[in-house]
């Protein structure tokens, strides 16, 4: 799954989302404003999935999901960005990512797992980023998943995002604290093999090899539990 959806046309909007809206809602530092100058080309409400246009109830914790397409002048944009649009709207946003590169067209779908805080109902909670990987523009889309209520699509949308195997009854924040272990463990491996790299001592590259096969193992774990 690539979580690339064609939307009901009673769900579309396309209406262009000015960046200073954003600006304003978040109080952006000039740091962030520059960000969005740099990265972001044009932020547009493409869809509103909601009871009125999808004929799926609301929860407490998803009334709606936003999809936003946010045209880009690199070839990525820093989560911070992404981030700050997320604070400014009330709202789960799907973020559909355009970009040009050498002048062909990719896509890349990417969220954050947003819940009302337990604290403060009034505040968002955001987890880390999860992103597709970057797939040609003119990729076929897949009708959405077919859910009960709007929760439940919200978890399928993200889950088709992550890079792990689902588990029977695994809930939604278990399988992001798992991806997000996944990510860590990611990163370990990646140093351990840049460490024997320029390791030259033949028992301290024993010992590297050593850490880097059990982390391997526990990566391949946390991908696919047994």
């Amino acid at each position: 799954m690539t979580a690339l959806y064609d939307y009901p046309k009673t769900a579309l909007l396309k209406r262009v989302v000015p960046k200073t809206r954003i600006y304003d809602r978040v109080q952006a530092s000039t740091a962030l404003k520059d960000k969005f100058v740099a990265q972001v080309d044009q932020i547009t409400w493409r869809a509103k999935l909601a009871p009125e246009t999808i004929n799926l109830a609301a929860t407490k914790s998803v009334p709606e999901i936003q999809v936003f397409r946010v045209m880009l002048k690199t070839d990525a944009v820093q989560d911070d960005v992404l981030r700050a649009i997320d604070r400014a709207i009330p709202f789960p946003i799907l973020f559909e990512l355009e970009q040009a590169s050498l002048n062909v067209g990719q896509i890349q779908i990417a969220a954050a797992h947003k819940r009302p805080s337990e604290a403060d109902t009034a505040k968002w909670v955001l987890s880390d980023y999860l992103r597709s990987d970057w797939l040609p523009i003119d990729t076929p889309r897949s009708a959405l998943p077919v859910a009960l209520n709007l929760g439940v699509l919200y978890e399928q949308i993200l889950t088709a995002l992550m890079p792990i195997v689902p588990q029977t009854a695994e809930s939604l924040s278990a399988r992001m604290d798992r991806t997000h272990a996944l990510k860590t463990k990611e990163r370990e491996i990646s140093q351990l093999k840049s460490r024997l790299k320029r390791e030259t001592q033949f028992n301290i590259k024993m010992t590297l090899h050593g850490q880097l096969r059990e982390a391997q193992a526990d990566f391949e774990h946390l991908k696919k539990p047994e």
